[in-house]
């Protein structure tokens, strides 16, 4: 089943130094029917303004994801990560396993910074806090889905402690892919920027949707932009894919269900 959560239907929040989409329970934000999807806990889009700073807070018991999409990221932890700066395109995973502090950060003072934020819950408790990043560039992603997130890690993906996948695309106007999914898992696909179609749905930057109960996922860029002349030719579309269990055991400060 394919279920499209329109840009418009997403929540946001605005704190002056900070922009955000929460697309699923997240602080005092509370959405019952988009409490969680499977093993991802938080999905949000979060911009930064030129300098700012996310002060240090504690998580316990969380992968935390971040897929760095405009800017220069840094990053401060408790826990003796390397702090950046990361380009666009890269992508971290902090462990907050025992418990640590970390901060997210605008790394430039006179450019904005855009990332998006993933909690993905994990297979054990109490797992040493690390840090572990990579760099991908514009032209790794271009035309496939590029898979920088998943359970074994290695050379060309950061590792997650769940059998959990994120993949990244930048699809040229009329380039199209297609993403297999296993039995019992869900996915979560969200359009970073341009138009595109999800299972030859239109969808427009902002858009998320969520597929579940289905073996695959089709993706497609827009031929054309939206401009009047409709012979003009659109934008890449960019695009983030959380691959997850539906069913898994919870861990940890997780483990009651909460």
């Amino acid at each position: 089943m394919l279920t499209i959560r329109r840009d418009r239907e997403i929540h946001r929040e605005e704190g002056g130094w900070f922009s955000a989409r929460w697309h699923f329970s997240f602080d005092r934000y509370r959405d019952p029917d988009n409490d969680s999807f499977g093993a991802m806990r938080v999905f949000n889009d979060d911009r930064l303004i030129p300098g700012a700073v996310w002060p240090l807070h504690p998580h316990r018991d969380v992968e935390g994801l971040t897929y760095v999409v405009e800017g220069s990221f840094r990053h401060e932890d408790s826990a003796g990560g390397p702090p950046g700066p990361l380009p666009a395109g890269s992508v971290q995973r902090m462990t907050l396993g025992k418990g640590a502090y970390h901060s997210e950060q605008n790394a430039s003072d006179s450019e904005p910074m855009r990332f998006i934020q993933i909690w993905i819950l994990p297979d054990t408790a109490d797992l040493e806090p690390e840090v572990e990043q990579q760099v991908f560039t514009a032209e790794d992603r271009t035309d496939r889905l590029l898979p920088v997130v998943g359970p074994r890690g290695g050379p060309s993906a950061v590792k997650v402690h769940q059998n959990a996948s994120v993949l990244v695309s930048r699809l040229r106007p009329g380039a199209s892919v297609t993403h297999q999914i296993g039995e019992g898992r869900g996915v979560y696909a969200y359009l970073i920027g341009g138009r595109a179609t999800f299972d030859g749905v239109p969808v427009a930057a902002g858009d998320a949707a969520k597929m579940t109960g289905q073996e695959s996922l089709a993706i497609a860029a827009a031929w054309h932009g939206d401009g009047p002349d409709q012979g003009e030719a659109a934008e890449p579309a960019e695009l983030i894919l959380v691959d997850v269990p539906l069913e898994f055991r919870r861990v940890g400060v997780w483990a009651d269900g909460s």
